[in-house]
């Protein structure tokens, strides 16, 4: 990591960086056509977020915990009625040890208000912090993030890499739904609603409302590879409860809501 830092150092602090590009952006109109968008849809792209540098550091960082760092996990959940969790993550642990880009993004009070004003409500700290953040790896065909939903209330996803379109790897939502852990019933929601599917390239970034948003990443149809960079952030209502259930997969390979293959 001491390569990237030296060259983050020597072109300033890259949250500094980001706070002068957030001042300029975005701009009112865009801001408030953010803001409806994300208010129905639980998602918004942000790619002009931030700048190609700060998109280039990341990236690197993220590469760097991946080497040496990453744990495979393959496995269902009986939490989100049996949906499948096949990739490699590294643990949040892991990433806030560095102390580096990444945990400096994430305390950025810029960067949390610049979202805030796009949820239409204030960004809070996670309360767990084995959920502030994660980094996932799909690589293998089949390989998936089920459908399911967050505990807390907002992610900003960071799309390190990414396949074609035609190989799999595009995020799915249906927004204005809740997570009932004991019932999830999620195909009763996905033959009862509409189901939007975005695609991506490589350096994207987006917003999702990850408590009422069902989401899942279609599974990749050949070998390739999807790396993803997830921040979380709280909801005021988000902290007076902490979650219920031991479904704490990334975490855990065994975890109790773990469904056998």
């Amino acid at each position: 990591m001491s390569s990237l830092l030296n060259v983050a150092n020597q072109a300033g602090s890259p949250e500094n960086e980001l706070a002068q590009h957030l001042a300029q952006w975005p701009a009112p109109d865009t801001l408030a056509l953010l803001r409806n968008r994300f208010r129905r849809d639980g998602f918004v792209q942000l790619r002009e977020l931030i700048n190609d540098r700060i998109r280039d550091l990341i990236r690197g960082e993220v590469l760097e915990l991946l080497d040496g760092n990453s744990e495979r996990r393959d496995l269902y959940l009986q939490t989100t009625g049996g949906t499948p969790r096949h990739m490699s993550v590294v643990r949040s642990e892991t990433i806030a040890k560095t102390n580096g880009f990444i945990t400096g993004l994430y305390r950025s009070e810029r960067l949390r208000s610049v979202l805030g004003a796009i949820a239409g409500e204030p960004l809070h700290g996670c309360p767990s912090e084995d959920e502030e953040f994660l980094i996932t790896r799909q690589e293998r065909k089949g390989d998936t993030h089920g459908w399911h939903w967050g505990d807390f209330s907002f992610a900003l996803i960071w799309i390190v890499e990414t396949p074609p379109i035609d190989v799999g790897g595009m995020l799915q939502c249906v927004p204005h739904t809740a997570w009932d852990k004991q019932d999830p019933r999620i195909h009763q929601y996905l033959c009862d609603n509409n189901i939007a599917t975005y695609g991506f390239t490589t350096g994207d970034l987006y917003f999702l409302r990850t408590d009422t948003t069902l989401h899942r990443t279609v599974p990749l149809s050949q070998d390739a590879v999807r790396i993803i960079l997830n921040m979380t952030w709280a909801a005021a209502k988000d902290l007076a409860a902490a979650p219920q259930g031991d479904d704490r997969w990334w975490e855990d390979a065994a975890a109790k809501a773990n469904v056998t293959d």
